[in-house]
């Protein structure tokens, strides 16, 4: 910092995990922080299936970021969206505005990969966003709508468009699509069963494919076989070693067959941001900026990457502290995010009072957790996997603890409990 007479400038972009979880562990210390989020919320994505699927609704997994750090004297949140970093000025561009800054930490997220195929986001949405969740629901309710109209009025001519339209086709089987398969055939066969005069719900086909040999194909093979023997309990049909390689508004083709369904959703890929393209540096090949073991970008000291803008190798230690052997790539995922923020957080700490920073950044590997049923888990936490209800128990304490918000964790377990007892969706309302 060349200007003593001020308050070092932290800038943030994104509201998600890491971005929120750095500004946070930055309160009370003397920097201005500056978070920048095209959208004006904090999003809790481990939930946004449940928000896809009528379960729970926006408001009960998100909340607005300003609200979150109204209590934080030293932040300034800004809606707006980024389009590049000079990283010779220092100054994030804005489409209207530029903000400059001494520490730069991007925590951008992620969109999804089509693999060269953009235009199939426009017949498969993923799953990214509450607008995403929104059309998912929508999709996926008024394909309901349709098929019993058409069973109403029609005649047997029209079973083959009934069929077609209760046929829904997941394409990845990765945690979002295990859930998203799990969760919707628990929809068709508890929640909507009693709801229509002309059609049996239950007849709705749920299939699942994925590119790898088996779903959940970053878990362990064991657990991997548990999931999707649970999956085909549930009815949903797996298809392991496929790949799909076209997509239209009467299906998909995967491995050369004709599957004919009115809604497929993605969730067979993610690419990071661009902010590798901002500040020019290098990616690997999914967007990620290659960091520096203190996560910063190398060439530039004052700039991180976090959470799934990162490309982070770093030791682990698990829950009984024991460290790795060997350095890992960290997952996409909350926690890498969430601890990664807050290591940034203390490290500009330590910058700005001139103190000893810290050593290179480690992770403390809590495990993995999949929900497969609305009773049911798999849960590898590196020293233990198990499955079933106690690993289902994990999962939920875990995702209600981070939660942001009393109210937030209140009215989920309350409707999480409400769900249980009933088999029922509180959130079935088409949008205009």
């Amino acid at each position: 910092m060349t200007d003593t007479s001020r308050e070092p400038r932290v800038v943030i972009v994104g509201g998600g995990f890491g971005g929120l979880y750095a500004a946070r562990a930055l309160a009370g210390a003397p920097v201005s922080v500056t978070l920048i989020d095209k959208r004006n919320y904090h999003l809790f994505r481990p939930l946004l299936y449940q928000v896809a699927t009528g379960l729970l609704s926006a408001d009960e997994i998100s909340g607005p970021l300003r609200s979150i750090l109204s209590r934080q004297n030293n932040i300034d949140v800004l809606l707006g969206e980024v389009t590049g970093v000079d990283t010779q000025k220092r100054v994030v561009r804005l489409e209207q505005h530029d903000v400059p800054y001494d520490f730069l930490i991007l925590a951008t997220g992620v969109q999804y990969n089509y693999f060269g195929h953009d235009e199939w986001s426009r017949i498969a949405p993923g799953l990214v966003s509450l607008s995403d969740a929104d059309r998912i629901r929508a999709k996926v309710l008024l394909a309901f709508e349709q098929a019993e109209e058409l069973a109403a009025f029609g005649s047997d001519q029209t079973t083959p468009q009934i069929e077609k339209l209760l046929t829904f086709v997941l394409v990845g089987a990765g945690t979002v699509g295990v859930e998203m398969a799990s969760t919707l055939a628990e929809m068709s066969r508890m929640a909507l069963a009693h709801d229509f005069r002309h059609i049996d719900a239950r007849s709705a086909r749920i299939l699942l494919y994925e590119m790898a040999p088996r779903v959940l194909p970053s878990y362990p093979e064991v657990l991997s076989a548990k999931a999707q023997r649970y999956l085909e309990q549930l009815g949903v049909k797996v298809y392991t070693s496929t790949r799909v390689t076209s997509i239209d508004a009467d299906g998909i083709v995967a491995n050369g067959q004709r599957v004919p369904a009115a809604t497929v959703l993605w969730s067979a890929g993610v690419l990071a941001s661009p902010a590798g393209r901002w500040i020019n540096s290098a990616t690997d090949k999914f967007g990620r900026i290659i960091v520096n073991s203190d996560l910063s970008v190398p060439g530039h000291p004052e700039i991180f990457a976090i959470g799934d803008t990162a490309h982070v190798v770093a030791h682990s230690r698990n829950l009984l502290g024991i460290k790795s052997k060997q350095p890992m790539l960290l997952p996409g995922v909350a926690q890498p995010a969430i601890q990664e923020g807050r290591y940034v957080a203390r490290l500009i700490r330590c910058r700005v009072a001139e103190t000893k920073p810290p050593g290179p950044f480690w992770y403390w590997d809590k495990g993995d957790l999949a929900i497969v049923g609305r009773t049911y888990a798999v849960a590898d936490l590196r020293f233990v996997r198990f499955s079933g209800f106690p690993a289902w128990l994990v999962w939920a304490v875990v995702h209600i603890y981070f939660l942001i918000g009393f109210a937030n964790r209140f009215f989920v377990l309350v409707q999480w409990g409400i769900a249980f007892l009933t088999k029922r969706r509180r959130v079935r309302v088409l949008p205009e």
